[in-house]
């Protein structure tokens, strides 16, 4: 294998990541033929209803911009400066993302992103991109893939030198991994499901909302959000327990779901006068989280995306996250061609953590999103954060920041936002005490004793908070 200067590299999977993939591998020189089981996309055969608004932000982007896709993708979006909160009186509250403004992330449909990766990579002469062609099962030592026809149940059977997985969390191809020896994975599902919904545009194509705003109505256990699209309309996603008293299951009737919104989100019922419709349209999808490793098999298979580490919707980094992977695994095509095993092995290594950082952080920010973002705890923590932002920009860059509007690999962002929140405890509580201090000398010595007594306690309830946190974080 390692002889081998061009291979023939097959993809399995023309999503998101799979037709970026295409475009990188062809641009590169590699002969690649992409087997996807939809029908194109680019034909108008894109099926609604499971799709979640894609938020496109600083590694997508950048990944975009190297095979020259960034501008022709943006063109399609919209941009989101901020949250927009919907409270259940019809408040509304705008909680900007950074406090750059010209810093967003940018609302895009899937279809339209799907259809521009791959016309780009059809463009290329050694590419070839087959539809309807789902895979049923790979031999990892040829490496081939068995591939059957959606429409006429036609079998064929592929090789190549090469086989990449870019086929979504429910991989085919890491599905015949598994089978190996020591093959680790883990799959954890939500409790919660998703339901998509519309509101749609108004008169002349007019937003009906806030177009620059990605829209949540937290309720505590559950929440809707809401993302703008170029015609004026917005796809909501409600976001809702699969079971229980308050869930999906309970819902049973037209009339359980009217109460229902009309109780929890007066404000955007009468905006969506297909609610009924679309809810029972469209399914209830459910969010997993992957984990697997390894990513490769004897320098000839691949998992790539969210077939190597779907993570849930909630930090918006899914699709930046797989396409940093096609960044990741065409710099090592590069560095380490043709020494396959060693090209798999190193984009493994530089991608593995950072992703497991991910998963935890966009479970954590759906916590975050339905239960804390209408708090004043939360508004103030956030203040906090932009002025420590502003009065030191080099010194504290907020996480969110670092991770939507940056490169910097996730788990080292995870790992520096730990520091600096250790040095802000620690420091608050240094000028906590030097406070309490100067007061003390200001006092009687009735009231210094009083004024010691807080500072002792100030002192200990900041080192417990930090130990704890500490313990926690290294979990």
């Amino acid at each position: 294998m390692a002889q081998i200067e061009k291979p023939r590299i097959t993809l399995i999977g023309g999503g998101l990541a799979g037709g970026l993939l295409a475009t990188y591998l062809g641009r590169a020189g590699h002969d690649v033929t992409l087997y996807e089981r939809r029908s194109d996309p680019g034909a108008g055969n894109f099926v609604g209803g499971r799709s979640i608004n894609l938020a496109l932000s600083t590694r997508g982007i950048d990944a975009l911009q190297r095979v020259g896709l960034a501008d022709e993708i943006l063109s399609h979006a919209i941009q989101m400066r901020g949250r927009m909160i919907h409270d259940r009186a019809g408040g509304l509250h705008f909680q900007p993302y950074d406090k750059d403004p010209a810093k967003c992330i940018n609302s895009i449909g899937r279809a339209a992103l799907n259809s521009v990766t791959l016309a780009a990579a059809q463009k290329l002469p050694n590419v070839r991109v087959l539809f309807d062609q789902r895979c049923v099962d790979v031999d990892l030592d040829r490496p081939s893939a068995r591939l059957v026809h959606t429409a006429t149940n036609a079998e064929t059977v592929v090789e190549s030198d090469l086989l990449i997985g870019v086929d979504g969390a429910f991989s085919a191809v890491r599905k015949s991994m598994q089978r190996l020896e020591r093959f680790d994975y883990r799959q954890d599902y939500l409790r919660h499901g998703y339901k998509e919904l519309t509101i749609p545009p108004g008169p002349g194509g007019e937003f009906r909302m806030e177009r620059n705003a990605l829209h949540i109505w937290p309720r505590r256990n559950f929440m809707m959000i809401a993302l703008p699209n170029p015609d004026g309309s917005f796809t909501c996603t409600l976001f809702y327990p699969f079971e229980g008293a308050a869930s999906f299951d309970a819902l049973r009737t037209d009339d359980d779901v009217r109460r229902f919104f009309e109780s929890e989100f007066p404000d955007a019922v009468p905006l969506m006068p297909t609610l009924l419709a679309d809810y029972r349209a469209n399914p209830t999808g459910a969010m997993v989280t992957v984990r697997c490793l390894p990513w490769q098999h004897d320098g000839k298979v691949a998992l790539v995306g969210d077939a190597a580490h779907a993570v849930v919707p909630f930090y918006g980094q899914g699709m930046n996250a797989a396409f940093e992977d096609v960044v990741a695994l065409d710099e090592s095509f590069r560095r380490h061609g043709p020494d396959w095993r060693r090209v798999f092995e190193a984009y493994e290594t530089s991608r593995k953590a950072n992703c497991d950082a991910l998963a935890d952080l966009a479970i954590g920010n759906f916590i975050e999103m339905r239960d804390k973002t209408a708090s004043r705890a939360f508004l103030w923590k956030k203040k906090i954060e932009r002025t420590l932002h502003t009065v030191l920009p080099r010194w504290y860059l907020p996480l969110y920041g670092m991770v939507s509007f940056s490169c910097i690999p996730y788990a080292e962002a995870v790992t520096r936002a730990k520091r600096q929140d250790r040095w802000v405890m620690i420091v608050g509580a240094m000028i906590a005490v030097m406070v309490i201090a100067l007061l003390f000398r200001m006092f009687t010595d009735e009231r210094r004793v009083a004024c010691f007594s807080i500072a002792a306690t100030i002192v200990y309830v900041a080192m417990q908070v930090i130990i704890f946190k500490s313990k926690r974080w290294d979990t």
